[in-house]
Order: structure tokens, then sequence, then C-alpha cells
């Protein structure tokens, strides 16, 4: 069989694998959050102190809106809040519907980004301290691979946190 390539040599299979993967990863990180309630969602349970819905907004903010905006897109990083691990906050105020509308829509304008380009399109903002760290994201594929494994991790993070909070667990062992 032969499979037909996109105009930068990628196969179009290639391109769904990497997306229906990073989509089922965020649908995942959304299933472990039905059923709990506001004061589960809010509660840290680890000893680093993050709640499930800090554990989003963090997604939101740094995963979706800084890889896919910032720096495959190239806009600005006006909305990265103030102070140590701002991405992980969440007013307790702040409605819970809010925080997730917030991550869908992130997701909705990630997914724009990506359907706009190319897997061989370069970053439009590179960030001078990848090389120091040993990084480096010369396309949108190494973005998207990126962003697919901080979701999965983060998705197996929420796993482990449900499992503490009311006993439901992802796979029975």
């Amino acid at each position: 069989m032969i499979e037909s390539l996109g105009m930068d040599g990628s196969s179009s299979a290639e391109r769904t694998l990497l997306l229906s993967r990073l989509t089922g990863q965020r649908q995942h990180v959304f299933s472990q959050l039905e059923g709990l309630t506001d004061d589960q969602l809010r509660r840290p349970v680890l000893p680093s102190g993050w709640s499930c819905l800090g554990l989003v907004r963090h997604l939101t903010l740094s995963d979706e809106r800084y890889w896919f905006e910032v720096v495959v897109a190239g806009e600005p990083l006006d909305f990265w809040p103030d102070g140590d691990n701002g991405d992980w906050r969440v007013d307790p105020n702040e409605p819970v519907e809010a925080v997730l509308e917030a991550y869908r829509a992130a997701i909705g304008r990630s997914d724009e980004i990506t359907a706009a380009r190319r897997l061989d399109d370069a970053p439009a903002q590179l960030e001078d301290w990848w090389e120091s760290a040993g990084l480096s994201f010369p396309d949108l594929r190494t973005v998207l691979v990126h962003v697919l494994v901080e979701t999965a991790v983060h998705a197996g993070h929420l796993d482990a946190v449900r499992e503490l909070l009311d006993g439901r667990q992802y796979i029975v062992l």
C-alpha cells in the first residue's frame, strides 16, 4: 500500500496519528475530572500542593497556549500570570466551569493553529533557553510530540490523584 505524502514529505497518517493521540489524552484529562465535586477538584492531594483544577490551568496556559499560540504562531505571551507557578493557580472564587471552558477554548485555538501549518513548519518564536536546556523544537512535529507527552504525563497524574480522591481507578490491576 502506498501512503500519500503531504507537501512537507510527511504522511497524512503521521499527522493523523499525532493529532488523534493528543486528542485522546486531552479527552482523558476531562474524563478524569467527571463526577468530582467542587471541593475535590480544588483540593491539593499530593505534597507538591497542586489541585486538579490547578493542573487544568497549567495545561491551558503552559501546554496549549504557550506552545501553540506563542511558540508555533508567534503571538505575544500576554496572558501569563504573575508570580511563581502562576500557571498552576486558580482563584477560590473562579467557577470550575470557567477553568474547564478556558482549557476547551485553548484546545480549539491550538487545533486551528495546527491545522494551518505543515508538520515541517518551523515555530514562529524560538526561545533562547532551549539550547542551554538541551532542547530543540525545529518544527511543528516536535512541538506536537512535546505537548502530547506533557498532556499524557499530566493525565497520568490525574489517574493517581483521582484514585486517591474517590477510589476510581482508570486501570484496574
